[in-house]
């Protein structure tokens, strides 16, 4: 079964728009674990727009479930995940005039400087996941560079979703999920564990789960959105729900 890993960054994204201290991040986590959280995402930034230092550290101690931390490969980065021992370090691309992430990894341009980065987070005992596009070329790029987890870059086939109508039978629609299934199928075929996420949502995230061979799907936007409605337990079990619901079609 397909685990759910709730990227909390957003309940951070609101606390930071007042510079206060409401919401909390760590309860928000332990209310996503009370809905079904199989894992909890953060993603510390160079510029801290959101999550802070100190929530990284307090949610870590508050938890029962996988960490997975997102970072950039900087030296700070390397040194705060080291330190941290997350279940996962995940390396993303990282932009400051950038909303959200916008692609995935370009492991091809960086191998000298990834592997370096893989290397020393790997020596503390903490496994690294490279967040990377469906592109072949890339992930025989990240197994090379050390890294054991790829996460597929689900933006573009979220994107199609929307441009299309939220029609997901649209023929550009199913060509994206399709590059996903095959990148998924190529992960696992060169042995690294395979996770997929961004942009998925409670609409469209049964095509995705459907796929089989992805171990988790790190979801945050969607979830936190709807949670202002129905609250964040709420919002998780109805993702969950979704995901569970396409794996036994």
């Amino acid at each position: 079964m397909t685990k759910l890993c709730v990227n909390i960054d957003h309940i951070a994204t609101v606390r930071q728009a007042r510079r206060t201290i409401e919401p909390c991040p760590v309860e928000g986590a332990l209310a996503a674990i009370a809905g079904g959280a199989d894992g909890i995402t953060l993603h510390l930034r160079e510029d801290r727009r959101h999550i802070q230092d100190h929530d990284v550290y307090a949610i870590k101690k508050a938890i029962n479930v996988p960490l997975n931390f997102e970072m950039a490969a900087t030296p700070e980065m390397i040194t705060f995940a080291t330190q941290v021992s997350p279940a996962m370090a995940m390396i993303v691309p990282e932009g400051r005039h950038e909303i959200t992430t916008e692609g995935g990894l370009d492991v091809i341009g960086k191998e000298e400087h990834l592997t370096q980065a893989v290397q020393e987070i790997a020596d503390s005992g903490v496994p690294v996941s490279a967040f990377v596009d469906a592109e072949r070329d890339q992930i025989k790029a990240a197994k090379a560079c050390g890294f054991t987890v790829c996460e597929i870059h689900t933006g573009p086939f979220a994107e199609a979703v929307i441009e299309h109508g939220f029609d997901l039978q649209h023929p550009e629609v199913v060509t994206e999920r399709n590059r996903i299934e095959d990148a998924v199928a190529f992960v696992r075929e060169i042995g690294l564990q395979c996770n997929a996420g961004h942009g998925l949502t409670h609409h469209n995230v049964r095509l995705i789960a459907s796929i089989e061979g992805i171990s988790e799907l790190h979801i945050g936007h969607s979830i936190v959105s709807h949670a202002v409605m129905v609250g964040m337990q709420a919002s998780v079990q109805e993702m969950k729900a979704q995901i569970e619901d396409a794996q036994h079609v």
